[in-house]
């Protein structure tokens, strides 16, 4: 007995051992690869004062990262235990709910009815369903998202403004708050590198970002949250980046077809106790992440017509998939060239997005700030060829998730919303930042058609970046930036998430 105890000692001190080895060598290996990002970065002309070198730097440690606490872990399993894990479900459960939205019963609420017991909620200051969420502040979940005091991602900002400071807040989605596993967002590198850039200039002022982005939220979430989350904390700047969660076609097509029998993506089975340990891992480790995107690559839930055979399996070639025949009908008296944009019509929820962002500027300039426009980058135009194993998760996005629209209708609908964003910019005089004309269309950048890998988020930053620093500048020449006085401003309401429990021993439709 004590022979096979010390051999199954040496076996498991032997696997950590050679674990922790891989680990590190995965991770040196990672350091020495070539930024897929590199090689556009000579056709990003450079702000004036900014350095090339800056790209690869990386904003310090945040100091409010911590280890996860007990009761967050104790929570992912939970969730792992209910077999209810799809989607954002994981992250979902340290986001804190608008009591408004979930009603007085979750158990008859579509979407929260499968959260394992618990959620934490809030009550909105205005009693309004918006925004649907806030994420738990000062913490740091099992997944790696790290809150400030006000539930942003990021580190600390204080309430009070302070001198020779320049506050600039961006709004936005899930591609402003970042995949919550990345180690940075773009507004996280944006302020790090106008920190470099004001040292370099010698100038005696430090930027504060505030990321008031979130995953899943549309343009009433977004103009909430400006007012009642971010007009409290007196942006300078704000900066809004969104145009996805709004991009609905189907509008445009009366006769729009089912998803034919060609395009069917087979469910994936349940994750096992193995998938659902990798995916945990794989936040923290670069070994299980890399082990994890090899079977996503590999394994394939999508089945094949049987009676087509594998070779003509949709995506095979990279090509777009067949699409079905339909009309793309557009407003009458809408120009598409140059759009009115009082009118009540526009495509893709344009017209409900202006009034949102109507409202965003009214409390944006209520505070002393100024809004800024940035255009939205999708990966799609018509005859993209992509490589079907690398880029899958691209091939589904747009044709399964965006059937049975075709390339060249996403790409139309996408050039349009940035020119009316651009025009209403020029409308109302104020800055667009043109995100879209300088992001390149490489798929290596991209998870999907919307969201960047890391080395995309970087890029989109480093973007961000060069267009911003001509609006700083400007400020600093006229003398408005930085502020020497501040709005008196009533701070934020007060924010107090609390747990409510529930049993749904029958689950709602």
């Amino acid at each position: 007995m004590a022979s096979m105890l010390k051999n199954a000692l040496l076996i498991l001190v032997s696997v950590v051992l050679c674990t922790a080895a891989a680990e590190a060598m995965v991770r040196w290996l990672e350091a020495q690869e070539a930024s897929a990002a590199l090689k556009h970065l000579d056709g990003i002309p450079l702000a004036e004062g900014v350095k090339r070198a800056w790209f690869g730097e990386n904003p310090p440690p945040l100091p409010n990262r911590r280890a996860a606490s007990s009761e967050a872990l104790e929570l992912v399993r939970r969730v792992e235990a209910s077999g209810v894990t799809e989607g954002t479900r994981r992250s979902d459960m340290f986001k804190v709910w608008n009591s408004v939205f979930v009603g007085p019963d979750p158990c008859a609420h579509p979407y929260l009815k499968d959260a394992p017991g618990q959620i934490y909620v809030y009550d909105p200051p205005d009693g309004s369903p918006w925004p649907r969420f806030r994420f738990l502040p000062d913490t740091t979940t099992p997944i790696g998202l790290v809150t400030n005091a006000y539930g942003f991602r990021g580190g600390p900002v204080a309430l009070a403004r302070q001198p020779k400071t320049i506050r600039i807040a961006f709004l936005g989605a899930s591609t402003t708050v970042a995949s919550h596993h990345f180690p940075y967002s773009h507004p996280e590198l944006v302020g790090y590198w106008l920190d470099r850039w004001a040292a370099a200039k010698k100038l005696d002022l430090r930027f504060e970002v505030l990321n008031a982005g979130r995953e899943s939220i549309g343009s009433p979430d977004i103009a909430a949250i400006m007012r009642n989350e971010v007009a409290p904390l007196a942006p300078d700047l704000v900066v809004y980046y969104e145009g996805a969660n709004q991009f609905n076609l189907a509008p445009l097509v009366p006769d729009l077809p089912p998803r034919p029998a060609g395009l069917p993506v087979a469910t994936p089975p349940a994750p096992g106790l193995f998938e659902r340990i990798l995916e945990d891992l794989s936040y923290s480790s670069v070994l299980a992440k890399r082990l994890k995107n090899l079977l996503a690559r590999y394994v394939s839930p999508r089945a094949p017509d049987a009676a087509a055979g594998a070779g003509s399996t949709p995506g095979a070639d990279g090509r777009e998939w067949p699409k079905p025949d339909y009309t793309l009908v557009w407003p009458n008296g809408v120009d598409e060239s140059d759009p009115d944009l009082s009118r009540k019509d526009l495509p893709v929820s344009l017209s409900e997005i202006l009034a949102d962002l109507g409202r965003i500027e009214t409390a944006t300039e209520a505070v002393g700030g100024e809004l800024a426009l940035a255009s939205f980058k999708w990966l799609v135009e018509d005859g993209m060829v992509l490589d079907p194993v690398r880029h899958r998760f691209i091939l589904e996005y747009l044709n399964f998730g965006y059937a049975p629209f075709r390339y060249r209708d996403l790409e139309r609908l996408a050039v349009f919303q940035n020119r009316v964003l651009e025009k209403y910019a020029k409308e109302h005089r104020i800055d667009f930042l043109d995100v879209a004309r300088l992001m390149p269309s490489d798929p290596d950048l991209f998870i999907d058609a919307i969201h960047g890998t890391p080395e995309g988020v970087r890029l989109r930053a480093w973007i961000m970046l060069q267009l911003l620093v001509p609006v700083i500048d400007r400020h600093l020449a006229d003398g408005t930036w930085p502020k020497r006085s501040f709005p008196t401003v009533p701070p934020p309401a007060p924010y107090a998430p609390r747990v409510i429990t529930f049993h749904c021993p029958r689950k709602a439709g």
